[in-house]
């Protein structure tokens, strides 16, 4: 794939911010800047934690490569203000990043299409919570609605520990989930491409040392196993890759991202949650997956950096 690095002119690469994931933000914008400019590219950091969005208009980019985790980067308001800036930036539009950015809303769009997601139940404060365990069985995750990096998630392994997993999350977000927790193992699919071309990158198992997928395991933590191939059958390979297009085109997404899939017993696959802005730091997923496909890091910066739209310039 040639990709012209002049044309794409002066980029702003976003990233911080003031989320709870401002620190991962940082490093995967860090690992971008750095494998754009080694390409040649005229690429210039900007934190909005730190610049106005009166520098921001001023700046002169001709493009931005959105790298901010979370809140005020990835759920749909950056993209908003970079629309009416009219800056064309990497990922999925205002739409499909505020459903990514919620995973309540996001399961309910993926089971209005007929797809798979875990039983779940929405809680609050005078949520039977001794009803919901018995419902979801034990153990079940408890995670915020509109949080990312496993934030304020917890692992219900005994009765009557709902109300305090449920307390802890929502410290984070006012709208709670309970999920019910699947034995047959993690698995990632990388999603490049728009709605002409989705291409599904190799898909990935995630194999954490720690009691689940947590943050230190995500970012920090050398003893978590990632296996690709995942040691599925090529028809288990190609049906979740499938199901994860499925699952990033429902929800209006474009450019990439990464979808999440649990199997449960009988080894059926189930949506768990998409990520509209994925982490690019050493340990992350979409670069793993990208050279599994024979992408290098730079490659997959340019490309996704070459890919960068509006919602104004989809026809």
């Amino acid at each position: 794939m040639q990709i012209d690095v002049k044309a794409l002119g002066k980029v702003g690469v976003l990233m911080g911010g003031r989320s709870a994931e401002r620190e991962i933000s940082l490093k995967s914008g860090a690992a971008v800047l750095a494998a754009l400019r080694r390409q040649g590219v005229d690429a210039h950091a900007f934190d909005p934690a730190e610049h106005t969005l009166s520098e921001l208009e001023r700046s002169g980019f001709d493009r931005v490569f959105l790298i901010l985790h979370g809140r005020g980067g990835e759920d749909g308001t950056l993209q908003g203000v970079l629309e009416l800036m009219g800056i064309p930036y990497t990922g999925s539009g205002v739409m499909a990043s505020a459903l990514g950015m919620d995973k309540w809303r996001t399961k309910l769009v993926w089971q209005g299409a007929g797809l798979p997601v875990p039983a779940y139940r929405l809680l609050d404060p005078r949520s039977d919570f001794a009803a919901v365990e018995r419902e979801l069985g034990l153990p079940l995750f408890v995670k915020p609605a509109c949080e990312g990096s496993s934030v304020g998630v917890s692992k219900v392994k005994t009765a009557g520990g709902l109300r305090a997993a449920y307390a802890e999350a929502a410290r984070h977000d006012a709208l709670v989930l309970a999920e019910r927790y699947l034995s047959g193992g993690e698995y990632t699919v990388a999603i490049l491409g728009d709605e002409a071309h989705l291409e599904a990158l190799p898909v990935i198992r995630i194999v954490p040392a720690t009691e689940f997928y947590d943050y230190e395991a995500k970012y920090f933590r050398d003893d978590t196993r990632y296996l690709c191939p995942a040691g599925l059958s090529a028809d288990q390979e190609a049906t979740m890759r499938d199901l994860a297009r499925q699952a990033f085109a429902v929800l209006g997404c474009r450019g990439w991202g990464r979808v999440d899939i649990l199997l449960d017993e009988q080894g059926r696959p189930q949506l768990l949650e998409i990520n509209t802005a994925p982490g690019m730091t050493d340990h992350s997923l979409v670069p793993m997956a990208a050279r599994a496909a024979g992408i290098d890091f730079d490659a997959l910066c340019l490309r996704i950096l070459a890919s960068a739209r509006r919602d104004a310039d989809v026809e």
